[in-house]
């Protein structure tokens, strides 16, 4: 049985891998729809491009999403969540800065990577209190 947080120290990492899980299984399963969201489309009929979208952007924040849900409260899990989230932000600044790509959208994203990020590292760093 899954216990549930009951801190806010609890409570952040265990919704940021919530999300991250509900995220993962998105890409997962619907690779074409979360291509549109992002307004991208796979080339030609070939559509190997999904396998990347499975695997890498829905592999991930599944994957460490889950085992961040069962442990939250081991600090590595945090930090492994946290760090992923984190680098993913900076990715998106970089193109947003790099790849002419300011859009309401990117930075809105950017400030989503942000707070899961925060919400796993906070913890971790005892920026909330336990």
């Amino acid at each position: 049985m899954i216990e549930l947080p009951t801190t806010t120290a609890e409570a952040l990492p265990f919704a940021a891998a919530a999300f991250s899980i509900l995220y993962g299984l998105f890409a997962l399963f619907a690779p074409g729809t979360f291509l549109r969201m992002a307004k991208l489309q796979p080339v030609g009929e070939r559509r190997v491009g999904l396998s990347e979208i499975r695997g890498s952007l829905a592999g991930f924040p599944l994957g460490v999403g889950l085992v961040t849900l069962f442990f939250f409260i081991q600090p590595f899990t945090q930090m492994a969540l946290g760090a992923g989230w984190l680098i993913v932000a900076f990715g998106r600044l970089v193109s947003i800065l790099s790849d002419d790509a300011s859009s309401f959208g990117n930075w809105l994203w950017l400030l989503v990577n942000l707070v899961l990020a925060g919400a796993c590292l906070a913890p971790v760093f005892g920026l909330v209190a336990a």
